[in-house]
């Protein structure tokens, strides 16, 4: 069976709420592709080093990159963990659910017009790969309700088989991450005969920093700083090698679709008075880069949103390559990784993304749809623009009060301002945005509040 017709098969089973076995599903390198995203956490673009990091060593996610495609164009589709998680989950822009900034307690949360957690029954990507028959599990960082909302809804709500997490109330701490990773590499041994899908969402480099004293020795050659985020770093790889060697260990390599990204950019450096943090090093020691690329995390600026994407598999996707040319963004994921395993979506659900499964093959396919993204947080310097959207080659990026226009094909770091030059572009591109602005809610769905609201 070829691939065109093996995703019709699928489709049409699904369709007739048929699931169909691993032989009726067979492809010519084997059962119906597993699925395993691995999202880190603030990590840089820079922060590997086959991105050119000047000290840093990733060997693993070296090795990924050499067995399949660097997308240097994904993007997420917010600049902090809880919205940008929401996005994955869901195929939908996280302003849809009201999910701006990242979870906290019932009261910041209320502040902020905001939920109190995801909401369960919508659409999700785990949910729809568990109505296909997959086993799925869900490993490390969950983040899409806040740490002292009691009543927030189980992991298993959201349509997980098993899970081990942490940011939620019945997690175990951050300290105890580790764990996390080998409850994956458990999960994929458990189900090696049947069809899964896995998110392993990595604490690294999120502070606190818990790096192993192994890692930590692998880097005395460099100051205090450095030591400590490379050697975190050297943890976040290490579990990324993990997953690779199960894979290979079972000989599922082949039939497994792995990825490796991040939420957003790299955390900005604090002072030395943040040294220590909930028992393990602070943002004194946020050493992560962005080769080159404007802002960090809390910025709209590519810097902020653009972060590493490489998936590996093998037969299928390119080994070594590099695409600087297709935008890929974390709304498309679920449509993605749908029609991969060849799961139709469900009807009237509409995705605002779109599946890019023929980029990640090779082909040469332009988006069909624009990226909106809207940011009600603060920070730093370059964060403050509000909204920003990309349309073709461009990119506009402001607020109330600036507007800025960038020619993506000739200016990825975003330097040039065109908004001057080209205003009719500019225009346009803000009417774009303005007018996806009228189909945001604009208050949280109240079954996604905590009865501790006051």
């Amino acid at each position: 069976m070829d691939r065109r017709d093996f995703l019709k098969t699928c489709v049409a089973a699904t369709a007739a709420g048929v699931v169909l076995s691993n032989r009726e599903m067979n492809l010519k390198v084997g059962p119906r592709p597993n699925i395993v995203l691995i999202y880190a956490d603030d990590w840089g673009y820079g922060d590997l080093s086959c991105h050119g990091h000047p000290y840093a060593d990733t060997p693993n996610i070296d090795r990924l990159a050499r067995e399949g495609t660097d997308f240097s164009l994904f993007t997420v589709n917010n600049p902090v963990c809880s919205p940008s998680r929401a996005a994955v989950m869901t195929g939908r822009y996280p302003a849809r659910f009201s999910i701006h900034q990242h979870f906290s307690s019932v009261q910041s949360n209320a502040n902020r017009n905001m939920p109190d957690w995801l909401d369960p029954e919508t659409v999700l990507v785990s949910r729809l790969f568990k109505k296909a028959g997959y086993k799925t599990g869900h490993f490390g960082k969950w983040h899409l309700t806040g740490g002292d909302v009691s009543d927030a809804p189980s992991i298993g709500r959201y349509a997980f088989d098993e899970w081990l997490v942490f940011t939620h109330p019945d997690g175990v701490e951050a300290q105890d991450h580790y764990q996390t990773t080998d409850a994956a590499v458990d999960f994929i041994r458990k189900h090696k005969d049947e069809p899964f899908f896995v998110n392993l969402w990595l604490h690294e480099t999120h502070v606190a920093h818990y790096t192993t004293q192994a890692s930590m020795d692998k880097f005395a050659h460099l100051d205090e700083q450095q030591q400590v985020y490379c050697g975190t770093l050297t943890d976040g790889d290490n579990k990324v090698g993990a997953v690779m060697d199960v894979l290979d260990e079972l000989g599922l390599a082949d039939d497994t679709l792995i990825i490796f990204s991040s939420d957003n950019g790299p955390e900005d450096m604090g002072g030395d008075s943040q040294k220590e943090l909930r028992g393990g090093y602070g943002t004194y020691y946020s050493m992560g880069i962005t080769a080159g690329r404007k802002g960090q995390k809390r910025s709209l600026f590519h810097g902020g949103t653009g972060t590493a994407f490489i998936a590996r598999w093998p037969g299928h996707i390119a080994a070594g390559k590099a695409d600087d040319e297709h935008y890929i963004t974390a709304v498309d994921l679920l449509p993605t990784f749908c029609e991969t395993a060849g799961i139709a979506l469900p009807k009237g659900y509409e995705s605002d993304g779109e599946s890019r499964l023929n980029v990640l093959l090779g082909k040469d396919v332009k988006r069909s749809k624009p990226i909106f993204w809207e940011w009600l947080g603060g920070g730093k310097p370059h964060a403050w623009p509000k909204k920003a959207v990309i349309s073709g080659e461009w990119k506009l990026i402001g607020d109330d009060e600036t507007t800025e226009l960038y020619n993506l094909t000739d200016d990825q770091t975003e330097q040039n301002n065109l908004a001057i030059a080209h205003p009719e572009i500019a225009a346009k591109l803000s009417e774009m945005w303005d007018q996806w602005k009228t189909t945001l809610p604009t208050k949280p769905n109240p079954k996604c509040l905590s009865k501790t609201r006051k």
